[in-house]
């Protein structure tokens, strides 16, 4: 059997777009001679919807436009992911479903049976699931069992039912998934890991077909693949790209593909899931002209532009260097030698005028004094925050915050400061990646300056400050924060680190826990971890617990 696996990158609720992509690339399968032509989970409304479900006539319009896909569909057959509605059960009345259709009829729906709740996923809010799952015999080829994302996901969440199994023993002799995975670095090979024993459990092969693209805070790596009947990955789509991928099922005898193609190396698939992550925000929400950020000489907001250069084009970026009465002379050449690197605008404003003119202001509310401490360096992020502000109104241009996982952990950052923007690029990256980003963006030349890299990292906000005044290591610190965020590890359950006590890594995950405001005020975080901030992590401002 000859099946398209049509990696489409659809937006959310851009009903008439996403038809329009799903029948061109029908077309393009009808082309090739393709028997079958396989779409993601959601591809009509995009993924996830979330509440426009609720909308008042989403869901009625979406059902015309799979109409439109159903009677103009052709020789080729189309799985096509869709919301249908069912019988209400629960107070729901919805399903999201996988539907074949061919020659204009409607051969087959199978609605999702497992419906995830945990991490980025609230699908039982709006779904009904299946209660029975059955294949279908499509005329020419093999029975197939039709399967949404979650139901191939059951032996690492323990479900009662396994979906998958349950068709290949009914007779089932390809079964197809139907998905829209979110990425994190190391989610393709842990997918096909899965989907490789699955296979060979049920004893079917399985074809695999995943979205690209990014929405809000997700993004979606592609890497459709076909697995078979013994678990042997046989064919696979390419990462971070759109496409029909064209396969033969069963397939000849090739065996496993080897695991260096289908697997980049982790910081460059980071790199990867990152720009894209950037470009989908700014295209599908038609963003012009551009991005504008801060820089400091740091290796974050460096980091941060190399990355949106990379998205939107170097004419699309701006920098801005804002010395203060703390910083050093390399840092603002720093900032400087990174726009001739990437080639990107800088412009450079001197905040010292205002810091002045609010430090006489602190002298009318507090009286006078030398130093103001916490206030005199807050307010050196605050109005540079309200300068890119300034530009983003002036110039309708987004400003991309540079913070890093590490420091909206502990809250080393400053609100309405360092904070502002529409996106936060970094926000799911630890420093030590942060490094590595920076690393390999200098692979083969130098797009970072070496002086941005090896310098110690420090806010500059105070004389001679450094970011180990007020934090451990950035090694010490990104070891606690993985295990109480990524690991889900209470304060008293946390190792400590070579070198640490308990009590500091206690300190750590205090830290953490007593931040949770600033994060909620943060800009978006591109999600690139298996536990990203946002709507993946769900704990209270107001807690007291840290474990016993």
């Amino acid at each position: 059997m000859k099946i398209a696996i049509a990696q489409i990158n659809p937006i959310v609720g851009d009903l008439a777009g996403n038809r329009a992509l799903i029948e061109a690339e029908a077309r393009k399968a009808e082309g090739l001679g393709c028997d079958l032509a396989v779409f993601p989970e959601l591809a009509l409304t995009g993924y996830p919807p979330m509440d426009l479900l609720e909308r008042d006539g989403f869901v009625r319009d979406q059902l015309r436009h799979l109409e439109t896909l159903e009677k103009g569909s052709g020789r080729t057959a189309l799985a096509i992911g869709a919301v249908l509605p069912v019988e209400r059960r629960g107070g729901k009345h919805l399903a999201n479903a996988a539907v074949l259709v061919r020659e204009g009829r409607r051969l087959a729906v199978q609605s999702k049976t497992l419906l995830p709740t945990y991490d980025v996923f609230d699908e039982n809010r709006y779904f009904v699931p299946a209660s029975t799952r059955t294949p279908i015999a499509l005329a020419g080829g093999p029975r197939l069992g039709l399967s949404v994302c979650e139901d191939a996901w059951t032996d690492p969440r323990r479900y009662d039912v396994d979906p998958v199994v349950e068709l290949a023993s009914a007779g089932a002799e390809l079964v197809l998934n139907l998905s829209a995975s979110p990425w994190h670095v190391g989610k393709p090979a842990e997918r096909r890991q899965l989907f490789s024993e699955l296979a060979a459990r049920a004893g079917v092969p399985i074809v695999f077909c995943n979205q690209w693209g990014g929405n809000d805070e997700l993004v979606f790596d592609g890497g459709s693949f076909v697995v078979d009947h013994q678990g042997r990955v046989t064919d696979a789509a390419p990462l971070f790209e759109g496409g029909l991928h064209v396969v033969e099922v069963p397939t000849t005898e090739r065996g496993r593909l080897p695991s260096e193609i289908l697997d980049p190396d982790p910081v460059a698939q980071l790199e990867e899931g990152l720009v894209l992550g950037i470009h989908d925000y700014f295209r599908k929400q038609g963003l012009p002209p551009g991005a504008v950020i801060g820089l400091s000489g740091g290796i974050d907001s460096a980091v941060t532009a190399h990355l949106a250069v990379r998205a939107l084009g170097a004419d699309r970026v701006l920098g801005v260097a804002m010395p203060g009465p703390f910083s050093s002379e390399h840092s603002i050449e720093d900032a400087l030698e990174l726009g001739r690197c990437l080639g990107i605008e800088v412009r450079r404003i001197d905040i010292g005028p205002v810091y002045e003119a609010y430090r006489g202001l602190f002298a009318d509310l507090f009286g006078a004094r030398d130093d103001y401490g916490l206030a005199q360096q807050n307010i050196q992020s605050r109005i540079r925050g309200a300068l890119l502000m300034a530009v983003s109104n002036a110039e309708n241009r987004l400003v991309l915050a540079t913070g890093n996982k590490s420091e909206l952990s502990v809250g080393y950052c400053t609100l309405y400061g360092d904070t502002v923007g529409g996106l936060a690029v970094l926000g799911d990256v630890y420093k030590r990646d942060v490094y590595a980003l920076a690393r390999h963006a200098n692979k083969d030349g130098v797009r970072i300056p070496e002086n941005t890299i090896e310098k110690p990292p420090s806010a500059e906000l105070a004389p001679d400050q450094l970011d180990t005044d007020d934090l451990p290591p950035y090694d010490v610190l990104d070891d606690v924060l993985y295990q109480a965020i990524e690991e889900g590890r209470s304060a008293a359950s946390v190792v400590p680190p070579t070198g640490t006590t308990p009590a500091e890594a206690r300190a750590i995950v205090g830290r953490l826990d007593r931040n949770e405001y600033k994060r909620r005020q943060s800009p978006l975080v591109l999600r690139v971890s298996p536990k990203a901030f946002g709507s993946g992590r769900r704990l209270p401002i107001v807690h007291r617990y840290a474990g016993e």
